[in-house]
């Protein structure tokens, strides 16, 4: 008999076998796909030579992890790879509010009248990323902060929502760019937490950056395997599990999937009756045949460019979504990765992507709107294009069934739903079945490629197996 089996190769569950093999303990992970990686893969989905990251391709969470940092993932090929500016938000007069590296830089691009506002929020929390990151990603009634002052002053600002942190800006870069921020958690910006949420981006920008994997977020995966396999976990793939029959004996089985599939595949029922799944995502990989032609000399140097670009059309986009409304005029999370990592695409070609927001299931095609977008801030895009793959939510779910009706996310995060995931519970990894864990980012701390659902998953199977 095995001690676990873990069903799911995203980054979660292989680190979640990682924490249980490196104690000892005998593993195998059985993926569905023909390759492990889940939300950190790479394929050529357009051409031959374009290298492209079906979902995630920017890791400010991954080279923040402090899961990760406890892996000796560099020993096993993955080289973080930094473009001049993390991000840039761009205005269609040719102007830019950038995050960089450092505080000043970033302030700078606010305007005279935000600069001193933007550092005072910061102030605060800079330098203090290790212990931020240890008491934030993770399960918040998990036992006391690692540093309770600075938990308590953060929380105190991160649990505001962004529409209500906004008022510390006058001017509508800085607004713009704390809203293009919060927007990654695809909810509507007067929810609980999402202030937290782009103050928490901001920081890991200027305390680790938002860097690529060279060659890919594949190399995410591809490391944590390799390292599973130094520890003596096996991995197989093109396994499909269907029931918990398929698996073979084990102490303990630790899901990477979404409640919904755990509960159909442990015979649960309706364990997760109650869990919500959030908006989607409209997603297109570009081959081009030069880099964007952003008309704001700082977007060319960054390797993630929102594009909004004011508070007022980025609440309104993510409302839309939120609402069950047909896009109208989208607000764009890009990345170019080759900015930083030219290996991805032939000599002088780039690869290039885009998502906006729509409702959950959305049957429509976005791919116009989005680049109508995209127009307004590079005009001459469209001329660049070589190819396109286009994903709305049923492509993505298709592509990957955690992808709820498209929900990168795999489950709402409005309100409260970003710590009381999947249910409220004092161990939310634990499941009605003893033998049963849930390790996917629809448990604490939520969604990025960080590990950490995984990490405290593996923690409370150990605690279950042995004790510890």
């Amino acid at each position: 008999m095995l001690d676990a089996v873990v069903v799911g190769a995203g980054p979660n569950g292989l680190t979640a076998a990682v924490e249980l093999a490196r104690r000892g303990l005998s593993v195998e992970v059985y993926e569905a796909a023909d390759a492990i990686g889940g939300g950190a893969r790479t394929e050529e989905l357009t051409l031959p030579g374009f290298r492209h990251d079906p979902c995630s391709a920017v890791h400010p969470l991954g080279i923040g992890s402090p899961a990760f940092a406890r892996m000796p993932l560099a020993r096993h090929g993955l080289e973080w790879l930094h473009p001049e500016l993390p991000m840039a938000h761009p205005f269609p007069d040719g102007t830019a509010a950038v995050l960089a590296r450092r505080v000043g830089e970033t302030a700078a691009s606010l305007g005279p009248r935000d600069a001193g506002a933007y550092r005072r929020l910061l102030a605060p929390f800079h330098g203090k990323w290790d212990a931020l990151a240890r008491d934030f990603l993770r399960t918040q009634w998990d036992g006391p902060p690692r540093d309770p002052a600075g938990y308590a002053r953060f929380g105190l600002v991160a649990g505001l929502p962004a529409a209500l942190l906004a008022r510390r800006f006058h001017g509508p870069m800085a607004r713009g760019l704390l809203a293009g921020l919060a927007a990654h958690g695809i909810g509507p910006l007067s929810g609980l937490g999402t202030g937290g949420m782009a103050l928490f981006f901001a920081l890991a920008a200027h305390e680790r950056g938002w860097p690529v994997p060279r060659g890919g977020s594949q190399a995410i995966a591809d490391a944590l395997g390799s390292y599973l396999r130094e520890q003596g976990g096996t991995i197989h793939t093109g396994f499909e599990v269907k029931r918990l029959d398929d698996l073979p004996p084990a102490r303990a089985y630790v899901f990477d999937t979404s409640p919904t599939a755990l509960a159909r595949i442990a015979g649960l029922g309706n364990a997760y009756r109650g869990f919500r799944y959030g908006p989607a995502v409209f997603k297109v990989d570009y081959a081009l045949s030069g880099p964007v032609p952003w008309t704001a000399p700082e977007a060319r140097r960054a390797g993630t460019v929102h594009v909004g670009p004011t508070y007022g059309e980025i609440d309104a986009a993510l409302d839309a979504a939120v609402a069950g409304r047909d896009p109208s005029v989208p607000f764009l999370i890009t990345a170019q990765p080759t900015v930083a990592d030219p290996g991805r695409a032939p000599a002088g070609r780039h690869t290039f992507w885009a998502y906006g927001h729509v409702p959950n299931g959305w049957e429509g095609d976005a791919t116009d709107l989005i680049e109508r977008q995209i127009e307004r801030f590079a005009p001459g895009f469209r001329d660049l294009v070589l190819a396109r793959a286009v994903a709305g939510p049923p492509r993505l779910a298709a592509r990957n069934a955690n992808y709820v009706g498209g929900d990168i996310a795999i489950g709402s995060v409005a309100g409260l739903r970003l710590l009381i995931r999947p249910k409220l519970a004092r161990v939310p990894y634990a499941t009605a079945h003893p033998a049963v864990f849930l390790c996917s980012s629809a448990t604490p701390p939520g969604p990025g490629v960080h590990g950490m659902s995984g990490h405290h998953a593996a923690r409370a199977v150990w605690r279950r197996l042995c004790g510890g």
